[in-house]
């Protein structure tokens, strides 16, 4: 079944024309992340030369995905839009909500009956409102949808950063919080910064131990956790030819991993084999037709100095296998000095568990080069001395792969299989430990690996790297084990090494599946009912919130100023408080309850100023609300990286924080905040940071003179009555600027259906 062609048929009749147009008002050869945006501006949207990092513009995504965590938010705001269905191609997609403990078959049915209430608000709202709905069971959102939807040129939003995966079929895939995704939805233009263009050109092939995760575990280790914000990442070059278009997906996802707004290759031959193994032989010969306009021109990359904003090279043949961690993910060391590292930084060696799959690393490719080392050792007398789990990305992988055997060599090697679901990649892992405290040590094929992100130990030292190094580190349950050198001692007593892994890119007997788990929403759902009980725990219908009253924001309390890293992840946790993602008076009790509190070094414990006495964040933060008193968060920079998940933002605006003032943003987080009306906002001078004190209350005291490009003035009002005033920057435009004075842009929204 192909999804939507008209509407790529559509995309594709406009390129030729639209990219044209653009090469004649900027005056210059085109990279492929310019034809795409160029030919994707919305209607409304005049055309000009943008300029890179600084002009908003707004844009008409082809299509929305939406994950069942923040699908819950998302669609609760959609319902207040005023609309009768979403006006582009959306979908939802289960696989946040479901635990991994026992194996897939037994967690999948307990997840089923625990999360039976949210699942089943999501399919009526999907019904409803003409989305599509893939049940639990169906496979992770990105692997789904690169399986189904992803089109080369095309251009797309999902309410998670990993949507950022279809860059693999050369698409223009962006993450961005629910709030986005009901401007879209709703037929309303979608707002983003133009970005600057970094080039990524590959040469060589690929060999041995190396994979496509190496190329990206190689990037995030030049450009770090913050180095591509508020930029796109282009691949290109005969490297980039050479690998599978699922390869490329791999590198595209972790582009989130160092801020980039996405990552995206040309269509090549690569991705063709791929549209056409999925069943989408026909959204692979449209693309034919067009394919000089489906990749940068010939002149871009030829000289990419004078385009990009930044070129890196790599040559794929030099290319080490790398392992990166632990706690973030741009730590990255090649493998010839990995077990130096371990031993220089007292990493605890002993390998307790590998596990392998997620969005990330999940393909046929992925699977059938693990299993090949998986199978070797089997020969070779060898079994996993690490627990080890494997993840399939979707059902038409994990049926195919089993169909083909390898799911079978991994249980005999000592694996187990989990449901085909995100489970320990977001803390959704009842792992099996006698001390869910004790330092230790896993390996991973996932994205991200951020203090406490996998089993909420903050001593688990959580190591990222490709499905066949994981594979290899599990046999030998030794991080310093090195699998190009090393050798094993099998049951035998024989010392036996590893051979190269061997991969299939596409199944030769095809892919299969039973039931794909797709759901087709009503034709006209204006009859059907969604029902949220008042008195539910897991779901929450959404009050407005309140509009600015127009004055100055005077008497703040600082509520925490955070220390060092504060991600998504420590401002409001996944895991278990994934079951109150459709509730935001439940979920804001974990808000900032994992950032670092520089006064004293502990996590949710925080001065509240009214009693002079310590407790928890949000306890703190009602306290301030419940007595009328407005509150300001402060933090260091790349605040809020990480995931796109906009409870991060909504639950402080719940909680009656005004401000946010930090070094720097990470590009989502600081949209979300703008979004449910805050105010995102700078240091002038980082310095300033140090002049925050524990019992400050800060006024904002120009406030009622708010617009673009003006900086705002804070005035800091210390214990001892002295005082000191500072300047703060934004970067809201006058759109932008209207949210805050409605309460949100949702509010906007509802004013303008109305």
């Amino acid at each position: 079944m192909v999804f939507d062609l008209e509407m790529i048929r559509s995309t594709y009749q406009r390129m030729p024309q639209g990219i044209a147009a653009a090469r004649e008002v900027v005056k210059k050869p085109l990279s492929l992340t310019e034809k795409i945006l160029y030919t994707h501006l919305h209607q409304e949207q005049s055309l000009e030369a943008f300029e890179r990092g600084k002009s908003y513009v707004d844009f008409s995504p082809d299509r929305v995905a939406m994950q069942d965590a923040t699908a819950q938010m998302a669609l609760l705001q959609f319902m207040q839009a005023g609309k009768s269905k979403a006006a582009v191609p959306s979908t939802v997609h289960c696989d946040h909500l479901i635990l991994a403990r026992d194996g897939a078959a037994e967690d999948l049915k307990n997840s089923i009956n625990t999360s039976k209430e949210v699942f089943d608000f999501l399919a009526s709202v999907s019904n409803k409102y003409g989305i599509g709905f893939w049940k639990p069971g169906a496979g992770i959102i990105h692997q789904v949808v690169l399986e189904n939807y992803a089109f080369p040129g095309g251009m797309m939003i999902g309410t998670d950063s990993h949507t950022v995966n279809a860059g693999g079929l050369g698409m223009v895939a962006i993450g961005v919080g629910g709030a986005d995704a009901v401007d879209v939805m709703a037929g309303m233009p979608w707002e983003l910064k133009f970005p600057k263009l970094i080039g990524v050109k590959l040469t060589g092939r690929l060999n041995g131990w190396t994979a496509s995760k190496d190329v990206i575990l190689k990037v995030a280790g030049i450009l770090t956790v913050k180095g591509g914000t508020g930029a796109i990442l282009e691949y290109f070059g005969d490297g980039a030819l050479s690998l599978s278009a699922t390869g490329k997906g791999t590198i595209c996802n972790m582009g989130a991993e160092i801020g980039a707004t996405t990552s995206t290759f040309g269509y090549d031959e690569k991705m063709a084999q791929y549209l056409r193994g999925t069943g989408r032989a026909e959204v692979a010969e449209l693309a034919d037709a067009v394919k000089e306009h489906l990749t940068g021109d010939p002149e871009v990359y030829q000289n990419p100095e004078q385009y990009f904003d930044q070129v890196i090279e790599i040559n794929l043949s030099e290319l080490e296998p790398h392992i990166n961690g632990p706690f973030t993910p741009d730590l990255a060391t090649p493998i010839s000095e990995f077990a130096q590292a371990v031993k220089d930084n007292q990493w605890p060696q002993d390998l307790e568990v590998g596990l392998i799959g997620s969005c990330t690393n999940s393909s046929y490719e992925d699977i059938t080069r693990a299993a090949s080392v998986a199978k070797q050792a089997l020969e070779k007398g060898l079994k996993a001395k690490s627990e080890f789990t494997i993840t399939p990305g979707s059902e038409q992988v994990r049926y195919t792969v089993d169909r083909d055997g390898y799911l079978g060599t991994f249980e005999e090697m000592g694996g187990v299989v989990l449901a085909n679901a995100c489970g320990p990649c977001i803390g959704q892992w009842a792992r099996h430990t006698n001390d869910p405290n004790r330092k230790n040590s896993i390996i991973t094929s996932f994205n991200r690996n951020f203090a406490k992100r996998n089993d909420g130990n903050p001593n688990t030292h959580s190591f990222v790297a490709s499905p066949e190094i994981v594979t290899a580190m599990a046999i030998a349950g030794d991080l310093t084990f090195n699998p190009l050198t090393d050798t094993l001692t099998n049951k035998q007593g024989e010392e036996v090494r590893l051979d190269e892994p061997q991969g299939i890119e596409h199944p030769v007997q095809g892919y299969a599946v039973e039931d794909n788990g797709y759901q087709e929403p009503a034709e006209d759902g204006r009859s059907v009912e969604v029902v949220v009980d008042p008195n539910s725990k897991r779901l929450q219908l959404l009050t407005p919130f309140a509009a600015w009253d127009g004055e100055n924001i005077m008497g703040m309390k600082l509520l925490i100023k955070a220390k060092g890293k504060c991600t998504t992840d420590h401002i409001s946790m996944a895991g278990p408080w994934l079951r109150y993602r459709g509730h935001l008076d439940n979920i804001s009790n974990n808000l900032l309850t994992g950032a670092v509190n520089f006064y004293n070094e502990q996590t949710d414990s925080v001065k509240n100023q009214l009693t002079g006495e310590y407790g928890p964040v949000p306890d703190t933060a009602r306290a301030y609300k419940a007595a009328g008193v407005p509150s300001i968060v402060v933090g260091d920079h790349n605040y809020g990286e990480g995931s796109s998940r906009e409870h991060a933002a909504m639950e402080p605006r719940h909680l009656g924080v005004r401000a946010v003032l930090v070094k720097s943003f990470a590009r989502i987080h600081e949209t979300n905040l703008k979004k449910q009306g805050m105010l995102a906002l700078t240091f002038q001078n980082e310095q300033d940071y140090d002049k925050i004190l524990e019992d400050d209350t800060i006024d904002l005291i120009d406030l009622r003179d708010f617009s673009p490009g003006k900086p705002l003035t804070v005035k800091l009002n210390h214990k001892d009555s002295s005082e000191e005033v500072i300047t703060v920057n934004h970067s809201y435009n006058q759109g932008q600027i209207q949210w805050f004075k409605e309460g949100s842009a949702l509010n906007l929204i509802k004013k303008q259906n109305a």
